[in-house]
């Protein structure tokens, strides 16, 4: 195995920005990536201590993602230097490969045919340094009969088969409320690159990481997919119920609903004791796990018979009181207001030079003893072209050559 010191430091010219350095301070990123997928990919990276140049069009990025001073582009974009480049100009492309040459990492979520128009493919690239780990995030692979259909979440949704299986029983398809392929395609896309960066400690080289968000989603259906892989059960919508464990739902109370997740028979009892219907334990619709998931519909109604009687804080209180699982339906204004969730300490201030004082959502992972960080806001277009260029050596007047001719 080849010695830590083998990594390749940060280049000069991408320094990390102020604050505590985080594990990954030692890895340079290039992010070519826009809209959602490919930054929540580099944000991983980002968060924890990676050295992020953020390569964008002479004009911005602004609008691919959201406004660049709007929430979304905000939360996406921050520990991040950018340099703005024009990758059609050869001058461009050169600097580009000058950055590569001294870079751990390469991000690009282009159709799959633009980096080779572009000439910076990996095949390309490897052959200025063959350490760099290059990740590749399409909507649906870099090959394959569907490789140059243009990638979005929501038709990854609908082709993945979650809109089947979302919504009320009856009800059509109906999409998730998060941009689950995006997301989940970048956070896989981010566990291949740290493997790859593992994977040269041994190898001393670099490789190609894919993603895409088709099979990303496919991924996530997890065991509604076992249910058809294995099972041969084609998965309806089931609505606010869990699909195999019951009674797990949605409950009207007095002044509001709330969740209810007792599967298994000893919760169950458990809940039927703890809302005064000890009778339903060892009715016979419902006294199995076959019979209440017959019987669903009656079962549910007997309880919520019986939790529209109180609130739901007296009915959290009491069910958790006796180890049955039950939370409140938040809207997102409650979320970040619940005493657990402040406790986590999931958000994080940053200082922005136009926006001021901005909180963005961090990271769900704790070590216990290197932390995750937000550094830095997101930058502006190109606030960092002049100091990343003279890094590479170029002086003041290439740089304001550069900027004459629209290469930066």
């Amino acid at each position: 195995m080849a010695p830590p010191a083998a990594a390749s430091a940060p280049a000069a010219s991408a320094a990390p920005t102020s604050g505590t350095a985080g594990p990954l301070a030692r890895f340079t990123v290039l992010d070519l990536t826009r809209v959602r997928a490919g930054p929540t990919a580099v944000r991983q990276l980002a968060d924890w201590g990676a050295s992020v140049i953020k390569i964008e069009s002479p004009g911005g990025d602004g609008g691919l993602g959201g406004e660049r001073h709007g929430p979304d582009f905000q939360n996406l974009h921050r520990n991040k230097r950018s340099l703005t480049l024009n990758l059609k100009a050869p001058e461009g492309a050169a600097i580009l490969r000058k950055l590569v040459a001294e870079a751990d990492v390469l991000v690009e979520n282009f159709r799959p045919d633009v980096k080779f128009r572009l000439g910076i493919d990996y095949e390309q690239l490897r052959a200025v340094n063959k350490r760099l780990v290059y990740a590749s995030i399409s909507g649906f692979g870099q090959d394959g009969p569907y490789r140059d259909r243009p990638g979005f979440d929501q038709i990854a949704q609908g082709m993945g088969g979650l809109m089947s299986i979302t919504g009320l029983p009856g009800q059509g398809p109906v999409r998730v409320g998060i941009p689950v392929a995006d997301l989940t395609a970048g956070i896989f896309c981010a566990m291949g690159i740290l493997i790859a960066l593992l994977e040269r400690e041994q190898s001393g080289e670099g490789q190609w990481v894919q993603s895409n968000l088709l099979a990303a989603q496919i991924s996530m259906l997890d065991f509604q997919a076992a249910r058809w892989l294995i099972g041969h059960e084609v998965p309806p919508q089931a609505g606010n119920d869990h699909p195999t464990s019951i009674p797990t739902g949605v409950f009207a109370t007095a002044d509001g609903h709330i969740n209810i997740a007792a599967a298994g028979n000893e919760i169950y009892a458990r809940l039927c004791q703890a809302i005064g219907a000890p009778e339903l334990i060892t009715h016979p619709d419902y006294a199995t796990g076959a019979a209440r998931s017959k019987n669903r519909a009656g079962l549910n109604a007997a309880i919520a018979a019986v939790t529209r009687t109180r609130s739901s804080a007296d009915w959290i209180a009491a069910l958790n009181a006796a180890g049955v699982p039950c939370g409140p339906i938040y809207k997102m204004n409650e979320v970040f207001a619940d005493p657990q969730v402040q406790h986590l300490n999931i958000t994080r201030h940053v200082a922005h030079p136009v926006l001021g004082d901005v909180e963005v959502v961090g990271q769900p992972v704790e070590l216990s003893r290197t932390p995750w960080s937000v550094r830095s806001a997101t930058p502006e277009a190109g606030a960092d072209t002049d100091a990343i260029l003279a890094g590479l050596g170029y002086a003041a007047s290439e740089i304001a050559d550069l900027r004459t001719r629209k290469v930066v």
